[in-house]
């Protein structure tokens, strides 16, 4: 057994350096991103919110809108009737 893994060591070690350098590279984008970008933005936008210079942080203000809720847009049929698969009523039997 140990003779047809050795016959591979060179692949193998090939795999390892590719994930090796792979998994270096990655390590120093997570560096360089947490001390260039995350902590620069805890230290000013995080700051100014905790300390009250900017409102604050509404969920609302980032939720995504339905469709009736947004400006410039005229809903015609909100409560769809039918017999579709998919329209779900207590008065008729439609199938899944």
């Amino acid at each position: 057994m140990i003779t047809i893994l050795s016959s591979f060591w060179p692949f193998y070690q090939f795999l390892w350096i590719v994930f090796f350098i792979t998994m270096f590279l990655i390590g120093f984008w997570c560096i360089f991103m947490f001390f260039g970008y995350v902590i620069p933005i805890w230290l000013t936008v995080g700051l100014r919110e905790y300390f009250g210079k900017t409102k604050p942080f509404n969920p609302e203000d980032i939720r995504r809108k339905k469709i009736y809720e947004q400006e410039g847009v005229t809903v015609i049929f909100n409560e769809p009737k039918g017999h579709g698969p998919f329209l779900h009523a207590h008065d008729d039997h439609a199938h899944h």
